[in-house]
């Protein structure tokens, strides 16, 4: 199928990138030229694993083009995906402006064909039905308007594209229904089923699957402070009831609160749209309070192990990024901690596998904050590490080496990456999530 992408952010370009892959001949359109000439030339603006592969592959195949050029790129579509941003507003309802302006632009060059345009940005409900009508305004083609929300998890995202749990379309015809099912029937059988839903219904399904996720989070965030202060064992909380096949044992691991482009975003947005339509959505405005808490509670556990003077003290920070294998820093629950921090007169030095570039701009004009390239860099002179995101090289180091470097054996981890019974017998005052703490000073 000839399929065009309007946006090559994170979701635009995987889209694109695996649809390309599968087969399709794909156009992806973006108005920021200088990222359209660096995807020409095969470079991918983010950090994702396997996508840089992917894209080149299937440049060499000339399965995949760019332009910035609307007129152009939708020319021969037979499908058209809205992959636009939907920023926060101040009340935390999603900002449509975007996705909007392009459907105006979109009235006047539609292709000379049928075609059906996709909205694969994360929207509120009744976002199609605004798009169908800004585009019917002009637009003489026949067309329809889907919405087909993506499930897609930093890090694993070629892996939830090729192989989905489920893929959800909305659609308002049969004959919407007839294309979509064809343009995903390589990714999609009985185990990996097409859910057909209508458009109302499919915008809301994605809101509601990450609000589930954070609230997952926040309940054992509220479990993880009940251990701490009976004296129970947190890890083994979360093994008992996540063995239960009702429970399930993912998202149950305690920590410094969840962030990304997604979760508190969406939380935020379902929690306005029930406002709107006069609902209390308490849980919502629970999770959200609970999960904004736990950088409070663990800036405290810091501050508190020093006497409440942190001033001039340097911390070392192992992690930047929101969760690992990826590099993006949006609502980084490490930032947080970073913030809190400096604003009570500390140091930092930081480092991230991915992320420390993206950390270095955002930190660029504050001399307190110094992101480096080697993780036991950071420890040098620094009074205690903290552990904000738990990547893989994180876990498998040598607690010992940690030791040696820093002025005073101490971790603040806020991902529970260590055993409790090793850092004792290391020598370290070491402060988790859900655990009581071990002191040795």
């Amino acid at each position: 199928m000839n399929v065009t992408v309007i946006g090559t952010g994170y979701v635009g370009l995987v889209t694109g990138c695996c649809l390309a892959y599968a087969g399709n001949q794909v156009v992806c359109i973006d108005n920021n030229r200088q990222k359209i000439d660096d995807l020409k030339n095969g470079k991918v603006p983010i950090f994702e694993p396997g996508l840089k592969e992917i894209l080149q592959r299937t440049q060499q195949q000339n399965r995949i083009s760019f332009t910035s050029d609307l007129s152009e790129g939708v020319a021969a579509a037979d499908v058209i995906f809205l992959a636009l941003p939907t920023p926060p507003q101040e009340d935390g309802s999603a900002d449509l402006t975007v996705i909007l302006n392009v459907a105006d632009q979109l009235s006047t060059v539609l292709p000379n064909k049928y075609c059906v345009i996709i909205d694969k940005s994360t929207v509120p409900v009744g976002t199609a039905e605004k798009v169908q009508d800004r585009i019917a305004k002009k637009a003489a083609n026949n067309f329809d308007v889907a919405s087909n929300p993506e499930f897609l998890r930093e890090g694993h995202a070629i892996e939830d594209f090729n192989r989905p749990e489920r893929v959800v379309v909305g659609v308002n015809s049969k004959r919407a229904e007839t294309v979509l099912r064809k343009l995903y029937k390589p990714f999609t059988n009985e185990e990996r089923p097409l859910l057909v839903t209508d458009p109302r219904t499919a915008e809301l399904v994605k809101y509601a699957a990450n609000t589930f996720l954070v609230t997952k989070i926040n309940y054992m965030n509220e479990m993880a402070q009940l251990c701490e202060l009976m004296n129970a064992d947190v890890d083994m909380l979360r093994l008992a009831i996540g063995a239960d096949s009702r429970i399930g044992n993912k998202f149950l691991n305690p920590g410094i609160g969840c962030g990304g482009s997604c979760f508190p975003k969406d939380v935020r947005a379902l929690n306005q749209m029930a406002l709107d339509y006069n609902y209390d959505f308490k849980l919502l405005s629970a999770a959200m309070a609970i999960n904004d808490q736990q950088q409070n509670i663990f800036v405290d556990k810091i501050t508190d192990h020093f006497d409440d003077n942190v001033k001039g003290k340097t911390f070392a920070v192992w992690g930047l990024a929101f969760k690992p294998n990826t590099d993006d820093i949006r609502e980084a629950p490490a930032l947080v901690i970073i913030d809190k921090l400096i604003a009570a007169g500390s140091k930092i030095k930081a480092y991230d596998p991915e992320a420390g570039e993206n950390a270095k701009a955002r930190y660029r004009k504050l001399q307190k904050v110094e992101i480096l390239d080697d993780k036991f860099k950071v420890l040098d002179g620094a009074e205690a590490l903290i552990i904000a995101t738990e990547w893989p090289e994180f876990v498998k180091t040598d607690v010992k080496a940690i030791a040696k470097q820093l002025k005073q054996p101490t971790v603040f981890d806020g991902r529970n990456i260590f055993k409790a019974e090793i850092m004792k017998s290391a020598g370290f005052n070491y402060y988790s999530v859900g655990r009581r703490p071990i002191l040795v000073k």
